[in-house]
């Protein structure tokens, strides 16, 4: 990564509070909370923007759309984040985790799982061509008119911080937590056929 980062030694203020929550729970700062750091406002507003997204969806929902956008953007950093805090929270265990980054959930998670996960990845692969047909997978399975834009927006912010960070070469840290298996499941699961 070209960009210099601020130090967790010297960091102050805004910087500093963003680093807390790497450091509180994993003993480190990652290299994409680093990068992000560098604008912290900028940061800072992208949480604040999801925390808006979360209380109508719920964290599993927004967790889904959060998979299904990494997977389609081949985005390992947000993949073993994400898978990881999935298996954390008791979202996923690790069986269900490599069923549905693999496409065969149907079944064994809910429908309306495989309906947002399937949704994000799609938007985050092919959005111009994306229709009212859809949003519509996303009513059939229960979701209200708030509902389907905030899993737009979940699965559109994911696109945003992935985006940058792999257009900025951010290398991707180990993830704690995490046994090898899915750790290799999460750093390989990008873009499979769907």
């Amino acid at each position: 990564m070209i960009i210099a980062t601020p130090s967790p030694d010297t960091a102050e203020g805004l910087v500093a509070e963003i680093y807390a929550d790497d450091l509180a729970a994993d003993g480190f700062v990652f290299a994409h909370t680093r990068a992000m750091a560098v604008n912290p406002e900028a940061y800072l507003a992208f949480e604040a923007l999801v925390r808006t997204i979360v209380p109508s969806i719920g964290l599993r929902t927004y967790e889904m759309a959060t998979l299904g956008a990494a997977q389609g953007l081949a985005s390992r950093h947000c993949l073993l984040a994400h898978g990881r805090k999935t298996l954390d929270s008791g979202i996923l265990d690790a069986d269900q985790l490599r069923l549905l980054l693999n496409g065969e959930a149907e079944g064994v998670l809910p429908a309306t799982d495989i309906a947002v996960f399937d949704y994000a990845y799609r938007l985050s692969t092919d959005s111009a061509s994306m229709t009212d047909d859809d949003s519509a997978a996303l009513r059939e399975v229960g979701f209200s008119d708030r509902q389907i834009v905030d899993i737009t927006l979940a699965a559109s912010v994911r696109n945003y911080l992935s985006r940058a960070l792999q257009a900025l070469a951010v290398p991707v840290d180990e993830v704690p937590r995490l046994d090898e298996a899915t750790a290799d499941l999460l750093r390989n699961a990008g873009r499979p056929t769907r």
